[in-house]
């Protein structure tokens, strides 16, 4: 796991064994609490550690959800299923199968809506979230291009900015349709998509192109 301690703090190595234990009894929290009623005492006693221990690596219950919610989202894989579509579905709905989770859901709703009044911890959620999880579409592009189902890279710049718009549109449509709709990501909401996603609007009535 990686460490999170925040820049400019010294002390002690970390334990990655206490910091896996510290997280784990966050979600824990999450699920039988709620992001309101989590204490970082409570989170302590769950993992088996001094309430100094979490203050030494998180500035306070935000930065600590973050993490532990951040973890979740590390579990995401690219399926390999031999076409952009099917790579597309799988992560997706893996996607919104975490976010139907509780500690995913209170957690991230909660760090999200406190995140408008700090700028230091929004700076967090991008970097402990969302940049991590743009290897998918990198990841997924590159394979997709192997495959010759998208044109390679012309430049770097374009290339980072496509990246940047794909994942905008993936995250931004699911969390809205599984956090703010509260309706459910399934397989048919998925195809659909997907299908959008991958031929735009006017290709919406049509079954996606195979690839060449």
């Amino acid at each position: 796991m990686q460490s999170r301690t925040p820049a400019g703090r010294t002390g002690r190595p970390r334990s990655a064994a206490a910091d896996t234990a510290i997280l784990a009894a966050t979600r824990a929290a999450l699920v039988e609490l709620g992001w309101s009623k989590l204490t970082l005492g409570d989170v302590a006693t769950r993992a088996g550690v001094a309430k100094t221990t979490l203050y030494r690596r998180w500035a306070g219950k935000n930065e600590l959800v973050v993490d532990a919610v951040a973890e979740l989202f590390d579990e995401l894989r690219l399926p390999d299923s031999g076409t952009l579509a099917g790579d597309v579905e799988g992560v997706v709905l893996q996607f919104a199968a975490i976010l139907a989770r509780p500690e995913a859901k209170s957690g991230l709703m909660a760090v999200v809506a406190e995140s408008t009044r700090d700028e230091a911890l929004r700076e967090r959620i991008r970097a402990s979230i969302v940049e991590r999880q743009k290897r998918l579409v990198v990841e997924g592009r590159a394979r997709a291009q192997g495959r010759g189902e998208l044109p390679p890279e012309t430049a770097s710049e374009e290339a980072a900015r496509t990246v940047d718009l794909i994942f905008d549109i993936v995250a931004g449509a699911v969390v809205h349709r599984t956090l703010v709709s509260a309706e459910p990501a399934d397989e048919e909401w998925v195809r659909g998509f997907t299908q959008v996603l991958l031929t735009g609007l006017a290709g919406a009535g049509e079954e996606p192109a195979s690839p060449p």
